[in-house]
């Protein structure tokens, strides 16, 4: 059966939102993630440590490169997930910071 327009219950298709409708949600915590792959040398960072954008948490070695790992956020470190001398994989979260 076709129903026209007119006649269709709007609760039950609710309006698309954007492509980047996410952007806007204040999410309170992040992930620093591995830009490369390769074996993770850390910078001195502590839990509790106050970052802010642009800060170098440590490299990520690879076979002839070295790839530093920087915050993109402002954000307090809430703990490392990667390891001294673990080997990462490019996307793989380092870090967990809680922003404001």
């Amino acid at each position: 059966m076709i129903v026209p327009p007119e006649q269709l219950d709007l609760d039950l298709f609710p309006p698309r939102r954007s492509p980047l409708a996410g952007e806007t949600l204040t999410v309170s915590e992040r992930m620093i993630v591995a830009p490369v792959v390769g074996i993770f040398r850390p910078n001195e960072v502590v839990e509790g440590a106050e970052l802010s954008a642009g800060d170098e948490i440590g490299i990520v070695e690879g076979p002839g490169t070295s790839c530093p790992v920087t915050s993109p956020f402002d954000g307090t470190v809430m703990g490392m997930l990667a390891h001294p001398g673990e080997r990462l994989r490019s996307g793989q979260p380092i870090a967990w910071l809680r922003v404001a």
